[in-house]
């Protein structure tokens, strides 16, 4: 089944097009990542996945133009058919998480079974010089780990990980550069501070590509091309290992639009050998 066939995908497409509230958004999003269990939930368990009230599930049916929530569980049935999902009653707390991780990685499969997008934001991060990569609180990991790793491919790369009152100041740094684009992992609770950089970022011309964990975050309003990738919320804090695998693909598609990046990895080796750097 191919990523546009995917019971998520057609969930997708229904929403396309339509201006949602932030609950709405949230309720869209809940219902992506479920989308095998969805077209059996009662509106009162869907309030309940996604943390909001029963009457916010039924104006959100309506905003996307049915009678109410039971038409749009019926739709739901003919356009995005699904078994519903085992039930986990044998998993400890910890097993859950683990499982629900699992199933955010499915998810993204899906997704990357087309790479038009990911390839699309390899090309302009690889001709971006320098490339300035933005990941502020929850984010600040992913973007720290991308720019570690792309720092051994790109000639240029600038981690915006502290907010702060100097962010626009490098953002324009960059630009003077010649920076072409910036790269923004934003995850959940979502920074005021970052929403207003990304605008920030486009208003100077910069193209923006995000790494958020939804296509409905605040971000995607701010953002030229999203890529979508689940975290888990089953722990006291959020998980985030289809974000971070995101990006290592992304790096990947980055490579691949970089002619010397085998040669600056090789490099990289050679030295670190005669070092004596890494314990074999």
């Amino acid at each position: 089944m191919s990523a546009n066939d995917s019971p998520a995908a057609r969930l997708q497409a229904l929403f396309e097009g339509h201006r949602l509230t932030p609950t709405q958004r949230r309720i869209a999003h809940s219902m992506v990542r479920r989308a095998a269990d969805v077209p059996f939930l009662s509106s009162v368990e869907l309030a309940e996945l996604a943390g909001v009230s029963q009457p916010s599930v039924t104006r959100f049916a309506v905003a996307l133009g049915f009678d109410g929530y039971p038409a749009l569980r019926r739709h739901l049935r003919e356009v995005a058919p699904a078994e519903p999902a085992p039930q986990a009653g044998s998993y400890n707390e910890y097993q859950q998480a683990v499982e629900a991780e699992i199933e955010n990685l499915r998810h993204l499969s899906e997704v990357l079974a087309d790479p038009r997008p990911v390839r699309q934001a390899g090309r302009l991060l690889a001709a971006s010089r320098p490339l300035p990569v933005l990941g502020l609180r929850a984010a600040a990991a992913q973007a720290h780990g991308f720019a570690y790793f792309a720092a051994k491919v790109h000639p240029d790369v600038r981690l915006l990980g502290e907010g702060g009152t100097m962010l626009h100041d490098r953002i324009d740094a960059a630009v003077r550069a010649g920076a072409t684009a910036l790269l923004c992992f934003a995850l959940p609770r979502h920074p005021r501070e970052v929403v207003d950089t990304l605008a920030y970022a486009k208003g100077s011309g910069l193209t923006v590509v995000t790494v958020a964990d939804s296509a409905f975050a605040p971000v995607a309003k701010v953002s030229d091309l999203l890529l979508p990738a689940a975290v888990g919320t089953g722990l006291a804090f959020d998980t985030a290992c289809a974000p971070m695998l995101l990006g290592r693909v992304l790096l990947e598609a980055m490579c691949d639009d970089l002619p010397d990046a085998q040669a600056r990895l090789e490099e990289f080796d050679a030295k670190a050998a005669a070092r004596g750097l890494f314990v074999e």
